[in-house]
């Protein structure tokens, strides 16, 4: 057939077997991609074509990924498949995020180091050579979990921010800013982790909110000039308290003087908060009222005496107005605490309280620990000092009030510990006068979906503060500034040569061990200029990647600048805060220009509780597991297919992992083994032709399903084009898998015997319909390889060998790499470029018609399902209502498939509802109207229950009705049909009788219809949907229709029990059933009505045997009638399976034998292939004979091959699976098979062993023992 599949299988049945193993053909597949190094063979191809540049944001190598990367990395890899599809040069580099806060947590908790000191005393190069030895911890894991998600992307080519080239680029990025003026040095209050004894910037603290209980306590300050009075401060950080330099009021808010009555004691507050510290009027009593700028200036004692000097040297402890100061929490007196709070800095340097050339009075070290000036609490974390300030204020008089508060408080992003705010010196990067065009930048850039670029990341930017970019931390890229002792003279270097140029020194590494020993002369007589202590936050190397990544601008300046902005970056929300952030900000900053055209931004994935996943809790199924278990296809399509592709939260279910290989991918492979199996082999094989069709060909037909799907395939080739052009993958995968469901249950079901060449009247129409299941499958399977790589990869390894690519062969020179020599076919899926859609084939008439023709059928299967009736139980009559006679003409126009499907024998289209006695009948949505609708909702409930047929028939037209003065549309109201003749029937009650014996038929209790023109006996059953359709089912019993029911699943279980027994269809059998029953005999009997109808379908010899049970069955007589039907030249050899099936509400036995042609002694010889390896053998058939070693008495005969070489066993487990089903074993037990070949006696059996597929012919005529 012109190829062979190179997934190294050994023929066709062993690529398609009964149920596709999916991971395990992932893992076949992942290593045919290495052999044929696929991922770079495919850039070859597209090299020379429009760049396509993506930036792949950097994770740390510190953690393994878990589902939030599975999730980005699948809709990356889907997006830059697609645009290498599309024709598309697309560079796929995976980036690491090596420096920062995360590695060096991991450092600090090894080798237990609990602040710089510890680190000073090891030495900087020693703990950065720790942390560049664990760096890369797993990133080999990285790689397997990515390779395995069927992500393509350059792990060789990476970049890492620890190398020296990225470094220096990101040095240069510094420089520029420097040079603009957008660097300075400043102290702020800063968002400070002390578990990671650092600074972080604003949009970090923001990532990691906890509801907290932290303490809550008003504390008194007594008046120096009327220590009898006290201003009252609430805080929720008593530990700031030994702090404290100032109190603040608001200018122009009213204070009271009030005698708290409990405690006879004076206190003034903001009179706007009484009710809420002072539950009841009577525990207090106003003594004065007054504006809060007279209280200005007053002095007062402070709780702790640590900075009592402050009073006379800054004039500290004294009162001070600003407007920051709110009514809505606290007593509206707020202690001032400057260097722990970034309203009071402002408010005390304003005041002249602290300076920026002062000495900072801030008692707390990087660990968090009070330092020795506070002698009460020396060396205590401050939270855990908390309880003991508590006790000495009680202890002092100063604790007015004590509780807890449960606040949302922010927690370091890596150490997951409470962060405080702290002033510290800090290197910043100007933001706040950039924010103008930031907004700008970012209005030109496409986010998917949209609101996040108008909410959350454009609130953000409009509240963006000054970024705090230094770290005082050892494992980064430094701070390239060099500055004089008394910081006059400043530095900024901007690359490697400029550094050597400086100092004299040239450097190969520009970590801090490398560059801090290096000086520069100054050029103003100062001496030496030394290097800042800092090194950068590691966003401001992430944000810096776009130019880092290629050492721009010392190397690759055309390739950014053709490359710049990027066409595409992906990640999740959280980076709103984070890297989407921080590129806009540089890139701003640098060319004024977006640092990306578009973005998709993903949701979280949460535990199946909503809860976040936690490795500690254990709330989530490893990744790997899932894969594993599953496959990386239906994970990534589950993901893709959620709500967290539109950035919602998505609750995720393993469950849901399985749903989609059930309801999806099992269903695809089935269409295509039935592609195979059952259409083309037998094509091959009845027609002796080769089926081999050129790739880009179309197939000439007027079928009218033919041409439903190919049109139906173009319409989503051109809608997914349209949709992914706009990055809406959360559009495009909904209509991915609808397709399928139409393609399996549809197309090939409606078309199985068109497919299998049962019903043609020429072999023309034959090969045009497997030509048009071909190109459908091909087209698909190209439009979703990148969605699922593996399952496509899959599906076109067993149909390129029937696609004819030879004019790939016309110019052998221009033959790219990676494509057949020999057959000119592309060596994988993923080299074919995207189908574009064939415009002319789209009908939309067509595709109108097959919609209502749907929507028809599956409201009959639903009156079906909820009336027992099975779908091969035929009834009289459908009956299909609707006001337009266009629609009716749709339907009208596919009656014969609509009668097929619902297996009926009338169809009735009309739009008089009157005459089926149709009643119409609204329903509310109660769940969104009555929050809508609120007081008036009854009013409306009320109406709709009075509403009329012709306002709800108005509703059903128009989709829209003013009811009660308030607009219902769309799901607001739906509208119910019923007929006065329903059935009453529910799922566990049947209106008709055909799940039971003739003999135990009742009449139905259901009601009739009294129409003009109908029968009153006659019984309806209903459905409709929200477009006006309504479908009537007469469900009427019928003696005749009963008997075509029974035939019809006769033929079910037959072709079940040839399945069950891994028969394929051109095994020649001959089939019994068995029963005592005579409605059987009757209609499948030798002069039964549906004898030709049951052995036209099944194909091979068929009778009923008229027995009562199988116990009583005289084997030579089952042996006769079974004699008794096979064609001349035929005869029997062994019996393959018996059965018990059952046929509602009876069971039935059925018993199958396989038979040869009968041949004479002559032995004739050919050559058949197995393996690849040329094996001369005898032209007949081949048996083992199997004795159940427990019971002697039972032997079979099971045959390996028959007399046309078609072989039905390939191997010892084969073989297994048959005696099991023979002896009628379950398939789960533990069988094992022995032999007698090396010894007389049978009581000394060897285990029989594998057997070569090659050397089966020699296994003719043995006898094996098979023990359980």
């Amino acid at each position: 057939m012109g190829q062979r599949s190179d997934l190294g299988f050994s023929d066709l049945k062993s690529q398609m077997p009964s149920l596709v193993d999916i991971p395990g053909e992932e893992t076949k597949i992942l290593d045919f991609w290495k052999s044929h190094d696929a991922f770079k063979t495919s850039l070859k191809h597209s090299s020379g074509k429009r760049r396509f540049t993506f930036y792949d944001g950097p994770p740390f190598a510190t953690g393994l990924p878990h589902y939030g990367h599975l999730l980005a990395g699948t809709i990356k890899d889907i997006v830059t498949r697609y645009a290498h599809q599309r024709g598309h040069h697309v560079e796929r580099r995976f980036g690491w995020d090596c420096h920062g806060l995360p590695v060096e947590y991991e450092v600090d908790k090894e080798l237990g180091i609990t602040g710089p000191h510890d680190v000073e005393k090891m030495g900087v190069a020693c703990y950065n050579d720790k942390c560049r030895a664990i760096v890369m911890r797993y990133s080999s894991q990285w790689e397997k979990v990515t390779n395995r998600l069927g992500r393509w992307i350059d792990f060789e080519n990476d970049y890492r921010t620890m190398y020296p080239w990225f470094m220096e680029s990101v040095w240069w990025v510094f420089k520029q800013l420097y040079d603009k003026g957008l660097v300075y040095r400043g102290l702020k209050v800063m968002p400070f982790s002390t578990a990671c004894s650092t600074p972080l910037s604003n949009f970090e603290a923001g990532q990691n909110y906890k509801d907290v209980q932290d303490p809550a306590i008003i504390v008194s300050f007594p008046l120096d000039n009327d220590p009898e009075t006290s201003m009252i401060a609430w805080t929720t950080t008593p530990w700031t308290l030994v702090s404290n330099l100032a109190l603040c009021m608001h200018p122009d808010k009213e204070y009271v003087k009030i005698l708290d009555t409990s405690k006879n004691r004076k206190f003034i507050m903001m009179k706007a908060r009484l009710t809420s510290v002072y539950k009841q009027e009577n525990e207090y009593k106003v003594l004065d009222t007054f504006k809060g700028r007279s209280m200005e200036g007053l002095t007062y004692q402070p709780p702790f005496s640590y900075f009592i000097h402050l009073k006379k040297e800054r004039g500290a402890f004294r009162i001070l107005c600003d407007t920051y100061v709110t009514e809505d929490v606290g007593t509206g007196v707020v202690h001032q605490a400057p260097y722990f709070g970034e309203d009071d800095f402002r408010v005390c340097l304003k005041n002249g309280i602290v300076g920026k050339d002062t000495p900072m009075i801030c008692p707390v070290n990087p660990n968090g620990r009070f330092t020795d000036e506070i002698k009460d609490f020396a060396g205590m974390y401050v939270k855990d000092a908390d309880k003991l300030i508590c006790q000495n204020l009680k202890k002092n008089g100063r604790l007015v009030h004590q509780s807890t508060i449960t606040h949302s408080y922010p927690f370091c992003w890596r150490s997951d510990t409470p962060l405080i705010y702290k002033a510290i010196p800090t290197w910043f990067i100007r933001v706040e006068q950039m924010i103008d065009r930031l907004l700008a930048n970012n209005a030109k850039c496409l986010w998917v979906p949209d609101f996040v670029r108008e909410g959350r990341f454009a609130n953000w930017l409009r509240d963006a503060r000054d970024w705090a970019v230094s770290r005082n931390r050892f494992w980064g890229t430094p701070i390239p500034i060099w500055t004089s002792d008394d910081m006059e003279e400043v530095v900024c270097v901007g690359s490697i040569e400029e550094l050597k140029l400086l100092s004299g020194v040239e450097v190969t590494d520009l970590h801090k061990e490398f560059v801090d020993p290096i000086t520069i002369p100054s050029s103003t007589g100062r001496g030496v200029l030394h290097r800042v202590s800092e090194v950068f936050d590691c966003w401001f190397e992430s944000g810096s990647m776009p130019y880092a990544q290629i050492h721009y601008p010392f190397e690759n300046t055309t390739v950014f600048q053709e490359g710049f902005p990027a066409d595409f970056i992906a990640e999740g929300i959280d980076q709103t805060r984070g890297w989407f952030y921080t590129l806009l900000v540089l890139s701003t900053a640098l060319f004024d220009q977006p640092p990306f055209r578009n973005l998709i931004v993903n949701g979280i994935v949460l535990a199946a509780d909503g809860q976040k996943m936690s490795k500690r809790a254990k709330n989530y199924p490893d990744p790997v597991e899932v894969i594993e278990k599953h496959g990386a296809d239906p994970l990534r399509l589950y993901l893709i297919n959620s709500p967290v592709v539109r950035a919602q939260n998505l609750r995720f279910s393993e469950s849901g992992v399985h749903e989609i290989v059930k309801d999806v991918f099992l269903p695809w492979c089935n269409a295509l083994r039935f592609l195979i199996e059952s259409s083309i082999l037998p094509y091959q094989k009845i027609t002796h032709q080769l089926f081999i069709v050129k790739s880009d060909e179309f197939p000439l037909t007027n079928n009218f399903m033919d041409r439903w799907i190919l049109s139906f395939t173009q319409s989503l080739i051109l809608f997914v084009h349209e949709e992914l052009s706009g990055y809406r993958l959360y559009t495009v995968v909904p209509r991915l898998v609808k397709f399928i469901d139409h393609l399996v249950n549809w197309y090939v079901r409606m078309n199985r015997k068109r497919l299998k060449g049962d019903v043609v009247e020429n072999q023309n129409d034959w090969k045009a319909a497997l030509h048009t299941l071909l190109k459908v499958i091909y087209q698909i399977t190209c439009l979703m390889s990148p969605f699922t790589p593996f399952i496509t990869e899959f599906i076109y390894q067993h149909i390129k060998s029937y696609l004819d690519y030879t004019d790939n062969l016309k110019d052998h020179s221009s033959l790219l790499p990676g494509y057949s020599s020999e057959t000119g076919a592309p060596d994988s899926i993923h080299y074919i470029q995207a189908p574009e859609p064939k415009l002319e084939l789209i009908s939309n008439e067509i595709e109108d018609i097959v919609y209502w023709m749907q929507s028809t059928v599956e409201l009959g299967r639903i009156i079906r399902t909820r009336c027992n009736l099975p779908l091969k139980a035929p009834l009289r009559e459908a009956v299909v209502i609707h006001s337009d006679p266009n629609i009716l003409n749709n339907i009208k126009s596919a009656q014969t498939y609509i009668i097929e499907e619902l297996n009926v024998r009338v169809l009735t289209t009309t739009s008089d509802k009157h005459r089926y006695g149709v009643q119409l009948r609204g329903v509310l949505n109660h769940k969104t109207l009555g929050a809508r609708l609120k007081n008036d909702y009854k009013s409306v409930v009320n109406k709709v229950k009075d509403m009329s047929t012709e306002e709800l028939e108005q509703f059903v037209n128009t989709g829209h009705i003013i009811v009660c003065g308030h607009e219902l549309s769309g799901d607001d109201l739906s509208v119910v049909y019923s007929t006065g003749s329903s059935s009453g029937c529910s799922d566990t009650q049947s209106s008709t009788s055909g799940l039971k014996r003739k003999s135990e038929q009742s009449p139905s209790s259901s009601s009739t219809l009294d129409g003009n023109s109908q029968v009153n006996s006659s019984k309806y059953e209903t459905a409709s949907d929200a477009k006006g359709l309504l479908v009537i089912l007469d469900i009427t019993p019928d003696v005749e229709l009963e008997n075509e029911r029974l035939a019809r699943e006769l033929v079910n279980r037959i072709q079940r029990t040839r399945k069950k027994a891994e028969l394929i269809p051109e095994n020649p059998i001959v089939i019994l059933a068995i029963t005592d029953l005579d409605s059987y005999y009757n209609i499948a009997g030798p002069h039964g009505n549906y004898l030709n109808y049951i052995q036209s379908t099944i194909k091979q010899p068929f009778t009923v045997m008229k027995q009562s049970t199988m116990n009583n069955i005289n084997l030579i007589d089952i042996m006769q009638c079974a004699k008794s039907i096979l064609p001349d030249g035929w005869e029997l050899t062994t019996e393959v399976i018996r059965d018990t099936v059952s046929i509602p509400p009876d069971n039935i036995d059925l018993i199958i034998f396989s038979r040869q042609p009968i041949h004479d002694s002559s032995d004739h010889h050919i050559k058949i292939n197995i393996n690849m390896n040329s094996v001369e053998i005898k032209k007949r058939p081949v048996f083992v004979n199997v004795i159940n070693y427990t019971n002697h008495a039972q032997t079979i005969k099971v045959q390996l091959c028959d007399s046309n070489n078609q072989w039905f066993v390939h191997s010892v487990d084969d073989l297994l699976r048959k005696v099991k089903c023979a002896f009628g074993w379950s398939t789960n037990i533990n069988l094992q098979l022995y032999t007698a070949l090396n010894t007389d006696n049978v009581n000394d059996l060897k285990p029989f062993v594998h057997v070569p597929a090659n050397q089966l012919i020699n296994l003719d005529g043995i006898t094996l023992y098979a023990s359980v």
